[in-house]
C-alpha cells in the first residue's frame, strides 16, 4: 500500500482530473477503503483543498472553488503546455499581463523536475505581435476580470473613461460583452448617460466600484455582438474587410490567447478557456483552414456552408495522409473525378475568386 502522502497525492490527482468522483470509484482507483477515502479527503480539506461531499449511499466528492488557489498537480505534458503559454504571454502582451505571465513563469520554473526543465528549455518561445495601424495600450488584468465579472452578472458599471477627472460625475453602462478586435479590448455596453450603445477601449476605463443594480440585457442592433462591431469599425474607418464568406465557430482557448493571432476578427469570450470566434474569408474552405490554425477543439456555430467546407477539408487531408487519391461523383452517378476546385464549386463551398 502507498504511504499516506503519496496516496493524498494520487487522490488530490484523480479530483482535480474530472468533476466529481463517487467515493466507491475513488476508492477502488487507490485500492483503498471507502472509510480511507473520507479520512484522506478530511486531511486534503485540513491543508485547504476546498471538496465538496454529496450526499448518498456511495456518497461523492468534488473539487470546488475555495477563496484562495491551492497547490495544484500537473502530470509532463500539462506542465510543459503552461510554461510554452506562459512564454507566449510573457512576451506577446505588453503591460499588467505580460508582467504577471513573466512572474508565474518564473513560479513554475522554479519547481520543474530536472528532466521538463531541460524539454523546456530547449524551445525558448517568443510571441512577435502583428503589426497595427496604432500599438495597443496595455490593459490591467484586474479591470477585464472585474468587466467580465459585470457582464456575466448583469450590473450596472461606474467608470470614469479616458482623461475624464476623477472628480467629476462618473460613466454609467450596462455592459454586455468584453472583445478583442484588432489587438485592443473593447466593452460594448449601453451608456445610459447617452441612452445609446458605446464601445469603450478597456485600457481607458477606471472602474469606481462598488457596481451598480442588474439590469435586464437589452438587444444588439444587428441581433449578435459580430454584426453590430463590424458597423462601427467599418464605418469608423477600421479597415474591416467586407468578406463575401464570414462564420462564427468556439474555440477551446482563452480570449486572450486567440486575441494574439486575430487580426481582422472578432473574439469574445466565452469563459476563462472557451471563446466566440466571427472571422472572414474570400472561401469557405480557406476562412475553414484559418480555423483550424488555432489548433483545438472547433465548435461551428453557424452557417452551414463552413460545417461543409470542414467535411471538404476532412476528407481531402485523409486522402492525403493515406496517399489515396479517390474519385468524387455523386449518389448514383458513374462521373469521373473532378478537379479540386471543380468539386469545391460542385458542392457549394467556393465564393467567387478575388479580383
Amino acid at each position: 500500500m502507498p504511504t499516506t502522502s503519496a496516496r493524498l497525492l494520487a487522490l488530490l490527482s484523480l479530483l482535480q482530473s474530472r468533476r466529481d468522483w463517487p467515493g466507491g470509484v475513488l476508492a477502488a482507483r487507490l485500492g483503498i477503503s471507502l472509510r480511507t477515502v473520507r479520512r484522506d479527503v478530511d486531511r486534503l480539506r485540513e491543508l485547504g483543498y476546498p471538496i465538496a461531499a454529496a450526499k448518498g449511499p456511495d456518497g461523492g466528492y468534488r473539487l470546488a472553488a475555495g477563496t484562495v488557489l491551492p497547490p495544484l498537480l500537473f502530470d509532463d505534458e500539462q506542465a510543459v503546455a503552461l510554461t510554452i503559454a506562459l512564454q507566449v504571454a510573457a512576451t506577446g502582451t505588453t503591460g499588467g499581463l505580460a508582467d504577471d505571465a513573466a512572474r508565474a513563469l518564473h513560479t513554475v520554473g522554479q519547481v520543474l523536475p530536472a528532466r521538463l526543465r531541460q524539454r523546456v528549455g530547449a524551445l525558448s518561445v517568443t510571441a512577435v505581435a502583428r503589426p497595427t495601424t496604432a500599438a495597443a495600450e496595455p490593459v490591467d488584468g484586474g479591470v477585464l476580470l472585474a468587466l467580465g465579472s459585470a457582464v456575466h452578472a448583469r450590473e450596472i458599471l461606474r467608470f470614469d473613461y479616458g482623461s475624464d477627472s476623477t472628480d467629476g460625475p462618473a460613466r454609467h453602462a450596462e455592459p454586455h460583452h468584453v472583445v478583442t478586435w484588432d489587438g485592443r479590448w473593447y466593452l460594448v455596453a449601453w451608456d445610459l448617460d447617452r441612452a445609446d450603445w458605446r464601445t469603450f477601449r478597456v485600457d481607458r476605463i477606471t472602474l469606481r466600484p462598488p457596481h451598480g443594480p442588474r439590469f435586464t440585457p437589452r438587444s444588439l442592433p444587428g441581433g449578435d455582438v459580430a454584426t453590430y462591431l463590424t458597423g462601427v469599425f467599418r464605418g469608423a474607418g477600421g479597415g474591416s474587410a467586407d468578406w463575401p464568406c464570414r462564420g462564427t465557430v468556439i474555440l477551446d482557448l482563452p480570449a486572450a490567447t486567440v486575441a494574439r493571432y486575430t487580426r481582422d476578427g472578432l473574439v469574445e469570450e466565452i469563459t476563462p478557456d472557451r471563446c466566440r470566434l466571427t472571422l472572414g474569408s474570400w472561401s469557405w474552405v480557406s476562412l475553414a483552414a484559418a480555423v483550424a490554425r488555432y489548433d483545438t477543439e472547433i465548435t461551428v456555430v453557424g452557417p452551414q456552408p463552413l460545417t461543409d467546407a470542414f467535411a471538404l477539408l476532412a476528407g481531402r487531408f485523409t486522402r492525403t495522409a493515406t496517399g489515396g487519391v479517390a474519385a468524387v461523383a455523386r449518389p448514383g452517378s458513374a462521373a469521373p473525378a473532378l478537379s479540386g476546385q471543380q468539386r469545391e464549386r460542385s458542392e457549394g463551398v467556393v465564393a467567387p475568386q478575388p479580383p
